[in-house]
């Protein structure tokens, strides 16, 4: 069964190459341009995992994520933090939140190819 994958991500440049890199996977792709479509297509669809940027307009990709785990429904849901954000505080935090795994942009695709494999 093909596994879906939402990437969340106010910069379209990187959800048309998150999509295409993921769609050559095999993966279903949903696209997100804001937190608040993040919640709602993460409660709409039941992603298998959701790749989500941290500074997104409407609500950030930490109070998504904290809704996220906070919903019985959604909480087991992997958590993938894609962000330029890269200080030890903003990993540490975005972990606490509840985070799966944390990768700092620019990315290197073989790594979040392999962090995903690792997640789905």
């Amino acid at each position: 069964m093909m596994k879906t994958i939402l990437v969340a991500d106010d910069e379209g440049s990187i959800r048309d190459l998150l999509k295409r890199l993921l769609e050559s996977e095999g993966y279903n792709v949903l696209l997100a341009e804001n937190g608040k479509q993040a919640l709602n297509s993460t409660q709409e669809n039941r992603p298998d995992l959701i790749i989500l940027d941290l500074i997104m307009p409407e609500i950030n990709g930490l109070d998504v994520c904290r809704q996220i785990r906070q919903n019985a429904e959604t909480a087991g849901i992997p958590i993938i933090m894609l962000t330029a954000k890269g200080a030890i505080l903003d990993q540490t935090l975005g972990y606490h939140l509840g985070a799966d795994d944390y990768v700092v942009k620019p990315f290197i695709w073989e790594e979040l190819k392999s962090r995903i494999g690792n997640l789905i």
